[in-house]
């Protein structure tokens, strides 16, 4: 058996991820990927962005200092490749690629700023398709801070796919008004309307920490009404409840009944009551990409 590394950095609106995976070679054999490590650093670039158009110098120092502390993490664990994508809020912002150059000049640590068509790819390069049967249609949702990134899958092909400027930190900023809810609506309605038997597929960190925390398995659906039901009871609770009673970390707790509407509204517009979470995101895209191009 070989055993190589690869990571993917996500720089999102809400939170920074280093994913450090091994990805284990048999002859003969699919290669296998695990999870190594994961750290996450609360640093929330869209709440600078989203307001004020920019990063402030406080959090390019702390997205510097995270790169830093990531640059060192892949050097003493062996990662033989790597790359860091910025999303919604880095590409907003007016300053995004003068802190890249910044980081760069740095820690040595590259930043690639990717458009949402791009983002969208990447996560579709997970094992996102051994969920997918071709006699079954899917919406795929994908919540991040700043954007939300919908495609529709039938007969295991793209059959559209759209980013969409709405988030948690930007709902959290009050940046999305009802015309783009419509907008939304709309784009789900045209291309779900004539398909049958839908499901949902969620990623995010917020469904994510939901699935997490009632135990389900990356194969067992949540039900649509056991997240009203959850957006309900979490809608009631304080700040500092869902902190205490929930477990969810500080920057989680005030976006969590923000994000969760948007997972909702998609599937009432689509008319699909069940959604599987199989836990995987950009980072791990970016780690499969990694290893398919290196053969």
């Amino acid at each position: 058996m070989n055993i190589r590394k690869f990571a993917g950095i996500d720089i999102g609106s809400n939170g920074v991820r280093l994913l450090i995976a091994n990805v284990l070679e048999e002859e003969g054999k699919e290669p296998i990927f695990s999870k190594g490590s994961l750290v996450r650093v609360p640093i929330r670039l869209g709440a600078d962005v989203f307001e004020q158009g920019k990063i402030s110098p406080e959090n390019a120092l702390r997205l510097a200092d995270a790169m830093e502390a990531y640059r060192l993490l892949m050097k003493v664990q062996g990662v033989e490749a790597y790359r860091a994508c910025a999303t919604s809020a880095m590409r907003e912002a007016t300053n995004g690629a003068e802190i890249v150059q910044e980081v760069a000049r740095k820690t040595g640590v590259v930043i690639e700023i990717i458009d949402g068509a791009e983002e969208a790819a990447i996560i579709a390069n997970t094992d996102l398709h051994s969920l997918l049967q071709h006699d079954k249609n899917y919406l795929y949702i994908d919540v991040g801070g700043g954007s939300t990134e919908f495609t529709v899958y039938t007969q295991g092909a793209v059959r559209a796919a759209k980013s969409f400027p709405i988030g948690g930190v930007r709902l959290l900023k009050g940046k999305a008004d009802q015309q783009l809810w419509d907008k939304v609506k709309d784009w789900i309605r045209l291309y779900t309307k004539d398909l049958k038997g839908m499901e949902a597929i969620g990623s995010g960190g917020n469904i994510n920490k939901i699935s997490k925390s009632i135990g389900k398995l990356k194969n067992e659906p949540l039900t649509r009404h056991f997240l009203e039901n959850y957006l309900e009871q979490i809608s009631q609770m304080s700040y500092e409840q869902r902190i205490r009673d929930l477990e969810l970390n500080p920057d989680r707790a005030d976006i969590l009944p923000l994000a969760l509407p948007i997972y909702i509204k998609a599937m009432k517009w689509a008319k699909i009551n069940h959604i599987l979470v199989p836990k995987v995101g950009l980072a791990d895209g970016i780690v499969r990409q990694l290893y398919l191009s290196s053969q």
